[in-house]
């Protein structure tokens, strides 16, 4: 069963379901879920390993990143400009919330892409959230367009929804959990 925006907003004042939403999206949330927003942008570089037991996911080089008004403001800034990033085509970039998430063992949540992102040529790379995961999503997005793309930081990518689970289900004990982007070299799958 998908929950309501009505048992999501209890569950982020009671639980801390969402760490860091909008003001919009605890006062009026769309549809059963939640719009959640860019936070970080990261490239690719060099070589990966996928092994069966062991993994060594490539470096990543960070290319922008949000700033929220707090880290303006002791720059001096009182206003939030928009910073944007440019998605340049053919590009792959993996991709972090501002948001993070705290799923208890009876919740597993799926993000979407909001259509804003298709309709500009622009793929969104995404898996489960496993029950007991806690942190930061990271996902990819890829322009698949010929055209480049302009990005604000802080603009709503994706939405996440949340499904009971029926019945038991083990929590996520992976090694990304926390908001872990990529591997510190060669290590062992959880």
């Amino acid at each position: 069963m998908v929950l309501g925006v009505d048992k999501l907003l209890e569950l982020v004042k009671e639980k801390n379901l969402v760490e860091g939403l909008c003001e919009r999206e605890l006062n009026s949330p769309e549809g059963a879920g939640f719009d959640l927003r860019l936070g970080e942008l990261y490239e690719l570089e060099g070589e990966g390993f996928l092994g069966i037991e062991n993994r060594d996911t490539p470096n990543l080089k960070k290319v922008a990143e949000y700033l929220p008004t707090e880290a303006l403001a002791k720059e001096g800034k009182s206003d939030e400009p928009e910073i944007f990033f440019t998605l340049k085509p053919g590009k792959y970039y993996l991709v972090t919330t501002i948001e993070s998430v705290n799923l208890p063992k009876n919740l597993i949540a799926f993000i979407v892409s909001r259509t804003t992102l298709f309709r500009s040529g622009i793929a969104l790379f995404n898996g489960a959230v496993s029950p007991g995961y806690q942190g930061k999503l990271t996902f990819a997005i890829c322009n698949l367009g010929n055209q480049k793309i302009k990005i604000a930081l802080g603009a709503r990518v994706v939405h996440i929804t949340f499904h009971e689970v029926s019945g038991n289900s083990n929590a996520y004990r992976g090694q990304w959990q926390g908001g872990r982007v990529t591997t510190e070299g060669e290590e062992k799958q959880i």
